[in-house]
């Protein structure tokens, strides 16, 4: 590769030879028509020399089309050898550049260097010699000529003679001279430009070019860098990632070592915590054992009897203080079982039964079931075969006509439920209302007892997540805090326990903010065991954002004594932890009992509602009763979607659906819950209450209520959601999708339905104000005073009796806590004290309305007035439906 200095000479060069014209006569000269004859061998060039008529070499590759003085740009070729030495010789014909020389007439001493090897017409004159150009007119040196161009013969030699390659052979090539040759590209009259513009542009291209592939190799050397970087660090992320898996597996390990330690800690603690107890136990019947064995002995009767071994009453000393009851009384025993011990009735043996010891001060009365078939072998007869049972026998293959008859025996009758004789029962302090018969029991009736209803309220709070499990899977009990003591009941174990036989009503108010995913369900739950049911549920959804809700449930059963109620809150899935998901607000007063005596003629009915098959909007549910205690005042319409009474009287009803909805309209529009009435072929509503909606979550509408009723109506329910909300309605046997209802003679009870006035409606920055009712019936015991400072505030009651209240409030507001309280004044110069309370938490994204609404049953004397006050903290309320969605009942009986 050649330098810099002589890429120039190299450009000058080809400058030179491309203003040759391709005749052979430098642009510029003067050529005659025939050459000389002193010299033969000298060719004429130009465009006066006569055409050729044949060439001896071979014809040029690239030929102008014009005489005129440009040149196409060119590619540059460079010659063999052998052909400069014929251009030196003069041999052969002209190529491109068509020049021939004879180099035996050159002048040695007229030329030096690589200019004797030039042909003499383009060698460098002496500078006292002034060569013709043009047209004859001679032109000095180093001037230009008529047409402004510089010799190209005086500039060519003049670099020529600079350049060494030309005087040296190159070996590449073989050793010899070196050669130019410049072929033009552009056809002749398009683009044509001047050849050194040309070459120059050229130049400058081939320069920009190296410096683009410059460019190229530092970016992808960068680039090659970059890469690496990469590499690097995905070799250093991998090393990481691998880490993290081997903490991971040593931390599994951990765990699992864990899981076995804890697992052989607990199985010692039980040992050791068990241990000094039972060894205790062990040596104080050690001790004792032959002792009770000759007792046991002497009190024997029968080979399958249990007996009871009188014991003197002793206090096993296990290393803690010594356990005693207080004074009982004579009918009962203290119970050591419980801590700490506690004073019981002693228990009354039942019929079929005889006792085995009596009831002492440290133990209850033992009871054994008599056997029939050995007592008395032919009791059944000869051919059939006798089947003890508790309390009774049975004798197979008797029919049970054959049964009623008689074949029972004395002091026995026939059960048709269990299809078995059962013992009469006696009446020991109450008088008998009707005898034992053949199929019906002995009736007794409690004299002691003359009150008609009774109420009874308590607080319900969690139990402590420290003694109990932290999660709401699989569900935990409520603990119930006694407010008053009753004759009807009394709380165990957070648990209550009926002591009477009566209709029950519960309600309950909860409020809680969770973070549980789904939903909590809260139940009503008869009889804690496994035979234990739910008299009616709720499902709380979870929400979006994290804000109190607030719902309410009751129910309606027929209870007996021994019969046991419990609050239940549980969690479809493990993912609710209660110490850190719930969070209950103390509401004052939440649960209260209604209970009502079989002297009223009351009558009590529970109905389940089936599932859907189908996703719908408008729902009216069918209905199936679950128990009922008399079918005949009581009963369903043929269709199954209506309650039909058959006698006039007052109804407390509850309605419960549980619902899963789909669309966005549910949210903003929510569901709106309607009962009517039908009297005499005439359809009527008789409440309406509203429920927010939600989108893609469970949740649950209810509503209660009370009204008068006659003979031959019909009670109906129907639930209505916005177009394009797709609703599930379920109807499983845990509770959540109930009827439950209580029927009453009107000769003890009565009810009131009331609204709220549209007239003095509280809005605003409310704080603790009453609300106006308007009450359109004119009711004996149930007034709404009209006049004084309380006229349209409060509700005033005629006559002693026990209330249950119901209140559903449709409304907007921007409160963060909205309060409903229900208040009781019992004098006009006292002040009102607060029953019973329920809070609203912030309306949910996108509803247009909320609700909140609570329900109370308490006892009431001649002159007690009640009241409704609202309470918004930290907000407004902006309005309040009257008309529709607003509900308040109250249902009263006399005590």
């Amino acid at each position: 590769m050649l330098g810099s200095s002589a890429r120039l000479r190299w450009l000058f060069l080809m400058l030179f030879f491309s203003k040759v014209s391709p005749e052979g006569c430098p642009e510029g000269t003067s050529c005659t028509n025939s050459p000389p004859e002193s010299e033969p061998n000298k060719h004429c060039v130009g465009a006066r020399c006569p055409a050729r008529t044949s060439r001896n070499s071979r014809p040029s590759h690239h030929q102008s089309s014009s005489s005129g003085s440009f040149l196409q740009p060119s590619r540059v070729h460079l010659l063999h050898p052998a052909r400069e030495e014929s251009l030196g010789t003069g041999q052969g014909s002209t190529d491109t550049w068509g020049v021939h020389q004879n180099l035996s007439g050159n002048n040695s001493r007229d030329c030096k260097g690589i200019e004797c090897k030039l042909p003499l017409r383009i060698r460098l004159k002496s500078r006292g010699r002034s060569p013709c150009v043009g047209e004859g007119c001679q032109v000095v040196e180093g001037q230009r000529d008529s047409q402004g161009m510089v010799r190209l013969s005086d500039r060519a030699a003049h670099f020529i003679g600079e350049v060494p390659d030309f005087q040296h052979g190159t070996s590449e090539l073989g050793a010899a001279p070196l050669g130019v040759q410049l072929t033009c590209d552009i056809k002749p009259g398009e683009n044509e430009v001047p050849s050194e513009d040309a070459l120059i542009l050229q130049l400058q291209l081939s320069k920009g070019q190296e410096k683009f592939v410059e460019l190229l190799k530092s970016q992808q050397k960068t680039i090659t860098d970059l890469q690496q970087k990469l590499s690097e660090q995905q070799v250093l992320l991998v090393n990481q990632q691998r880490q993290i898996i081997e903490q991971q597996r040593k931390m599994y390990e951990q765990m699992d070592l864990i899981k076995v330690q804890y697992s052989i800690l607990f199985d010692t603690v039980k040992q050791m915590s068990f241990q000094s107890l039972q060894e205790d136990i062990q040596n104080y019947f050690e001790a004792h054992l032959q002792g009770l064995q000759n007792q046991a002995r002497n009190h024997l009767q029968k080979t399958y009897s249990v007996h009871k071994v009188d014991v003197d009453a002793k206090v096993i000393d296990v290393g803690g203080p010594l356990l005693d009851c207080d004074q009982c009384e004579s009918d009962e025993f203290c119970n050591f079982q419980k801590m700490p011990p506690q004073c019981e009735k002693c228990t009354l043996c039942p019929a079929g039964f005889f006792q085995l010891s009596e009831c002492s001060e440290t133990d209850d009365r033992i009871c054994q079931d008599r056997d029939e078939c050995m007592d008395s072998p032919s009791i059944c007869g000869e051919k059939i075969k006798c089947l003890n049972t508790p309390g009774g026998f049975r004798c197979l293959g008797v029919a049970e006509k054959d049964a009623a008859l008689g074949l029972c025996g004395e002091q026995y009758f026939f059960n048709k439920e269990l299809q078995e004789c059962q013992a009469c029962s006696e009446c020991e302090e109450e008088v008998v209302s009707f005898p034992c018969t053949a199929d019906s029991d002995t009736v007794c009736s409690y004299a002691s007892k003359s009150e008609l209803s009774e109420s009874w309220s308590a607080n319900v709070s969690l139990p402590s997540a420290k003694l109990t499990n932290s999660q709401v899977y699989p569900g935990l009990n409520l603990k119930i805090k006694e407010k008053q003591q009753c004759e009807i009941l009394s709380p165990d174990d957070n648990t209550l326990i009926f002591k009477q036989h009566g209709l029950l009503w519960a309600d309950l108010n909860f409020a809680v903010k969770h973070n549980c995913r789904n939903f909590l369900q809260l139940s009503l739950k008869m009889n804690n065991s496994e035979e234990g049911y739910e008299l009616s549920g709720s499902r709380i959804e979870q929400p979006d954002g994290k804000y109190f809700q607030s719902t309410s449930i009751s129910c309606a059963a027929e209870v007996e004594p021994g019969h046991t109620l419990s609050l239940f809150l549980k969690s479809p899935n493990q993912f609710c932890n209660q110490s850190k998901d719930l969070h209950v607000y103390d509401l004052n007063t939440p649960l209260s009992i209604f209970w009502l005596s079989h002297d009223t003629g009351a009558v009590a009915m529970t109905a389940q509602m089936s599932t859907a098959m189908h996703y719908q909007t408008n729902y009216r549910p069918t209905f199936k009763i679950i128990s009922v205690s008399d079918p005949y005042m009581i009963s369903l319409s043929h269709d199954g979607r209506s309650i039909k009474f058959t006698e006039s009287g007052v109804v407390k009803f509850v309605f419960q659906q549980a619902l899963y909805s789909m669309g966005p309209t549910c949210v903003r529009e929510g569901f709106s819950l309607i009962s009517y009435i039908n009297r005499n072929g005439t359809n009527s509503e008789l409440m309406q209450i509203f429920k927010s909606g939600v989108n893609y979550r469970d949740t649950s509408i209810s509503a209660s209520g009370a009204g008068k009723v006659n003979s031959g109506d019909v009670i109906s329910f129907e639930i209505t959601s916005p177009a394009q909300c797709n609703v599930r309605y379920f109807g499983e046997n845990s509770g959540i999708s109930i009827l439950s209802l209580i029927w009453i003679p009107t000769a003890i009870s009565t009810a009131v339905t009331a609204k709220v006035s549209s007239t003095g409606l509280p809005t605003g920055a409310v704080r603790n104000k009453l609300l106006h009712f308007q009450d359109p019936s004119n009711d004996r015991i149930i007034k709404l005073m009209t006049s004084g400072q309380y006229a349209h505030k409060y509700f005033m009651f005629a006559e002693r009796g026990t209330v249950s209240i119901s209140l559903h409030l449709k409304l907007i507001h921007s409160c963060n806590i909205l309060k409903l309280t229900l208040n009781k004044l019992i004098s006009d110069q006292g002040p009102s004290a607060a029953v019973a309370q329920q809070i609203g938490g912030q309306m949910p994204e996108g509803s247009l309305w909320t609700s909140v609404s609570f329900r109370f049953s308490f006892d009431v004397q001649n002159g007690t007035k009640i009241s409704v006050s609202l309470d918004c903290i930290r907000g407004r309320i902006n309005h309040i439906a009257h008309d529709q969605g607003t509900n308040f009942s109250i249902f009263w009986v006399s005590s």
